[in-house]
């Protein structure tokens, strides 16, 4: 997504699993997030994603966009010690 020529977020999709959202951080908190997963959602049939526990933030945006968490991994799926959740739309 880009505003006044500048990229400001933007997401990775494989499937209908969401791989990646990234925004700028000084443009969190815009709707520039809610704006890209709800096409992703709409258009491309996003419909899972893994997100790292410790990032309350993301869990929390995640939940308000519909998704709940249907599984729990002490490790990331590199094997590192980041418990992730798996959330489900």
């Amino acid at each position: 997504m880009e505003k006044d020529s500048e990229i400001v977020g933007f997401m990775g999709i494989n499937g209908t699993k969401l791989e990646m959202l990234f925004i700028a951080p000084e443009q969190r908190g815009k709707g520039i997030g809610k704006t890209l997963l709800q096409h992703g959602i709409a258009e491309l049939g996003v419909n899972s994603l893994t997100v790292n526990e410790q990032n309350p933030q993301a869990v929390g945006f995640y939940q308000h966009m519909g998704f709940q968490t249907v599984e729990r991994h002490e490790l990331d799926e590199q094997g590192n010690p980041y418990p992730i959740l798996i959330m489900k739309k």
